[in-house]
């Protein structure tokens, strides 16, 4: 998907806008891949899941990380001993919540790289963790 000029720009000004228009992208490329949404943004206490969503009978926290590039350092390596700890504690969460224990799960992380030219570049990095 080509952006116009002016409506990355204006994503480059606002990293909240940025990393909604992120997760939209992450979200619309899981389902392509049969992935199906369970809840967005969802919070518990001081954690929040950016996606959860259906892999057959697994249920897949992911997280999304959106950047303008990556000059400095991969979007991935974003993702810290700490947040992982605070997305498996928020996972724990959500199965309580929804009677869903007894279900595998896995820990993906979708990286969103707008670039300064053309298509964003989507990754996922299936299982990327194991909590």
């Amino acid at each position: 998907m080509w952006l116009w000029p002016f409506a990355r720009a204006r994503l480059l000004r606002n990293p909240a806008k940025l990393g909604r228009w992120g997760e939209t992208r992450a979200r619309r490329f899981l389902g392509k891949l049969g992935y199906k949404t369970l809840a967005r943004n969802w919070r518990a206490g001081k954690g929040e899941l950016d996606l959860v969503m259906a892999d057959g009978r697994a249920i897949v926290f992911v997280e999304v990380k959106s950047r303008r590039d990556e000059d400095f350092t991969p979007a991935v390596r974003a993702v810290t001993t700490h947040k992982k700890k605070m997305l498996y504690r928020t996972a724990k969460c959500f199965l309580r919540q929804y009677h869903l224990l007894d279900r595998p799960l896995r820990f993906d992380v979708v990286t969103v790289i707008l670039g300064r030219t053309g298509s964003p570049e989507i990754r996922h990095y299936r299982n990327a963790f194991v909590p």
